[in-house]
């Protein structure tokens, strides 16, 4: 399962954000290091399709899918040199596939640390751009040995060139995932794992107060991001608050406050689909379920997800959009409509793809 970091500075509200996300119980306290070391856990991802389709299912069990979630220790400027908890953030976010910057946007009188998202934001930039330009330098050298030792190495030449297009953004103090490096630059930068090439979603944390004008708070940091990264505001308080209540309660108090299905949800969503996973579902009476598989995945290697027969043995899927089904009302209904689609080996599959597959083994 891939894995999503939670990064911020001290007191960002990232350990409470966790602890929402996942019910888990990362310390959380009002000074600097209450986090000094990764604690990972699991986040479901609420998925209104799959209650959709149980709906209709009558399906006796409900299963969301879910991503993981990493709390790595906090940040402070320096971290690129040692400063803070500095190399162990740095392991903790080289670890993780995506990352959640998690800036703070209230002020507490109780709480130190910074509460400008936007400053809070290129601090956090700027120690993860000063790592990476030590590593790249450290890579340039190497790359350019083997690129003149044999010419005609295409993938040599166009690291060296991902290379030296990174670095040159990285010195203007811009972050990998925000310069103009092509796709196939970026990729080309993998094996070299810099911290500023991987996928990114911003939350600004909002005091209870500021929930209301949240896009207040938010568009200077979006703005910021030039559309390279998507940015959510939360009160992580009070969807920490939230979480803690049964779902009667929990729901009572989020569209009481105007917030409908509140914002952990969509968090959840963002960092599944930043991960590159999408969603496959399953139905019927025993069960409404879905399945992550990686985007661009064909009907096959998702029957794998469900059971490694199901691949070996693959003939066929049977295969409806989730919405359409739900209109239709039953699977019988779908096949008597003659609704549902024929689908072999190379057929790349959708999110919100409804499947039944057909194997023998």
């Amino acid at each position: 399962m891939e894995r999503l970091g939670l990064v911020g500075l001290p007191n960002s509200g990232k350990s409470a954000l966790f602890n929402a996300l996942t019910g888990g119980n990362a310390a959380v306290a009002p000074h600097p290091f209450s986090t000094t070391q990764t604690t990972v856990g699991v986040a479901q991802v609420p998925d209104a399709r799959v209650e959709a389709l149980a709906k209709i299912s009558e399906s006796r069990k409900i299963v969301h899918t879910a991503v993981e979630v990493v709390d790595i220790a906090g940040l402070v400027a320096g971290s690129a040199t040692g400063e803070g908890l500095g190399n162990r953030f740095l392991a903790g976010i080289r670890e993780v596939d995506a990352l959640c910057l998690v800036l703070r946007a209230f002020d507490d009188p109780g709480v130190a640390g910074d509460s400008d998202p936007v400053s809070a934001l290129g601090v956090l930039e700027l120690e993860l751009v000063l790592a990476d330009v030590a590593t790249v330098e450290g890579q340039i050298d190497k790359r350019r040995k083997v690129a003149r030792a044999d010419r005609t190495d295409a993938a040599a030449a166009a690291e060296l060139d991902a290379l030296e297009a990174a670095l040159e953004s990285l010195h203007a103090g811009v972050p990998v995932y925000r310069s103009p490096l092509s796709p196939e630059q970026r990729a080309a930068l993998g094996p070299v794992f810099l911290l500023t090439n991987k996928p990114v979603l911003v939350v600004v944390n909002l005091g209870e107060d500021q929930v209301r004008d949240a896009d207040a708070f938010v568009k200077p940091v979006a703005a910021e991001l030039a559309g390279n990264a998507d940015s959510l505001g939360v009160s992580v308080q009070l969807e920490a608050e939230a979480a803690r209540l049964d779902p009667g309660e929990r729901t009572e108090l989020l569209e009481g406050l105007g917030l409908g299905e509140g914002a952990l949800p969509r968090v959840a969503r963002a960092a599944h689909h930043l991960l590159g996973r999408r969603t496959f579902l399953t139905t019927g009476d025993k069960e409404s379920r879905a399945w992550t598989f990686r985007a661009g995945a064909r009907a096959p290697e998702c029957a794998g997800v469900i059971h490694s027969d199901l691949q070996r043995g693959f003939i066929r899927a049977e295969v409806i959009r989730w919405d359409e089904l739900v209109q239709l009302g039953s699977w019988n209904a779908a096949k008597s409509a003659g609704r549902l689609r024929v689908e072999g080996k190379d057929y790349e599959v959708a999110d919100g793809d409804v499947l039944e597959i057909r194997f023998n083994v």
